[in-house]
């Protein structure tokens, strides 16, 4: 199944060891690069999600932000490191006696000093498992979207596989008819430019030229892979790469018609493939 690599998922969970939140944002990127936020007092499960996350999406940039407040059972005084406080008030004392200018010192600043308030350690074993489910829950919204999104592409790609396959279709019909109107002509330009040559040699100038110009293998590989982009996206499993680099075959076999062109039609054709191939291009940048 199609996913994209843009979503957003944000799940939210309480209980008797507090209250916590996940907030998972994904977008487009060559690989799976993942950037973890959380809280100190949470570091200890850094490893296990990233595995969980790793486990769930495979491609993309990742953005994952947990927020965590620990059930406050202290009653009355808050939990203060009186020892630290007194070491911190002490050093700020003896800093503020050097300064020409001494400025008061804020005791909500000295609150805020790490290891100041002295906080629970969370037990792992009973946070542990509501976490993780939570960061499971918000991946499984992220799959989801992405699903839904991945929908989309796939749709849109298709409808542009089929409006391409209706271009090769076309301009197939219409070489022949192309390659015998510029043979005549050419050889109608041959006879009024001089009325000795070797008929023989003509012949094989013209044979050489409409060769060149002759497209039916650029043809032939532009509905291969056409076929091939529907096929793959009938694929489970990370598709995106594979379906980047037929963008860009089938870019080149329409450049090459392009070049090849010797009618306003095999013209107008290629530019035609080239603006549908780039919107497929775009849309495919985006796939898992």
């Amino acid at each position: 199944m199609i996913k994209s690599m843009t979503a957003y998922g944000r799940t939210e969970h309480s209980g008797d060891w507090g209250e916590a939140s996940c907030e998972i944002r994904t977008v487009n990127h060559r690989y799976l690069e993942m950037s973890l936020r959380l809280p100190e007092e949470l570091r200890f499960l850094e490893q296990k999600i990233r595995e969980q996350v790793s486990n769930k999406l495979k491609r993309g940039k990742v953005d994952c932000n947990i927020r965590f407040a620990q059930t406050d059972s202290s009653k009355g005084a808050l939990p203060v490191n009186q020892e630290l406080l007194a070491k911190v008030i002490e050093t700020a004392e003896e800093t503020n006696s050097k300064l020409k200018i001494a400025a008061p010192i804020n005791p909500l600043e000295l609150l805020r000093w790490p290891g100041v308030l002295d906080k629970d350690v969370p037990d792992p074993e009973e946070i542990g498992a509501p976490l993780l489910e939570l960061i499971n829950q918000t991946l499984e919204s992220v799959i989801d979207t992405r699903q839904r999104e991945g929908d989309k592409i796939k749709t849109m790609v298709l409808d542009r596989c089929s409006t391409t396959k209706e271009i090769v279709s076309n301009v197939r019909e219409l070489m022949p008819n192309i390659l015998e109107n510029l043979r005549e002509k050419l050889l109608q330009r041959a006879q009024e430019l001089s009325n000795e040559f070797n008929n023989d040699r003509l012949e094989q100038e013209l044979l050489l030229l409409t060769q060149k110009m002759d497209v039916a293998e650029e043809m032939d590989r532009l509905d291969a892979h056409i076929d091939e982009v529907s096929r793959v996206l009938e694929q489970k499993g990370p598709v995106g790469r594979r379906l980047d680099f037929l963008m860009q075959e089938m870019n080149r076999e329409s450049n090459t018609l392009g070049s090849k062109s010797a009618h306003l039609d095999t013209t107008n054709s290629s530019v035609d493939l080239k603006v549908l191939i780039e919107q497929m291009r775009e849309q495919i940048q985006n796939i898992e």
